[in-house]
């Protein structure tokens, strides 16, 4: 029995992260790869730098970014403080909110008047 959770345990150790894909435009604003809506936050005032750490990440989570993705004209890749690679749009860092349930969910929008749903 032990030798069979052993077994489990290591292949769950060897297994490969989810793999996440690069953010989308779909109906006029942006959404990650299950069409959940992502999030700017208007106190991330320098391009290319995330200023939600901590609880504030455990609320809004990072767009994450795989070492793989590539970046282009407008799409970026930001390395967070934490070291966590995280999606950006035109320098404007990219969040979900912990409390969209579904696809096409936008309840972050608005939040303490500076979350706002990611626009192209």
């Amino acid at each position: 029995m032990f030798r069979t959770l052993m077994l489990l345990a290591l292949g769950v150790a060897m297994s490969p992260p989810a793999l996440a894909e690069p953010p989308l435009i779909s109906n006029d604003r942006i959404v990650d790869e299950h069409n959940m809506t992502l999030y700017v936050f208007d106190k991330d005032t320098t391009a290319g730098e995330s200023k939600c750490a901590g609880g504030c990440a455990t609320n809004w989570p990072p767009a994450v970014a795989d070492s793989y993705d590539k970046e282009n004209s407008h799409w970026t890749i930001i390395k967070r403080g934490d070291g966590v690679l995280q999606w950006a749009y035109k320098g404007h860092p990219l969040y979900r909110w912990h409390l969209d349930k579904k696809p096409g969910d936008t309840m972050g929008d608005g939040i303490n008047a500076v979350w706002h749903v990611a626009k192209p």
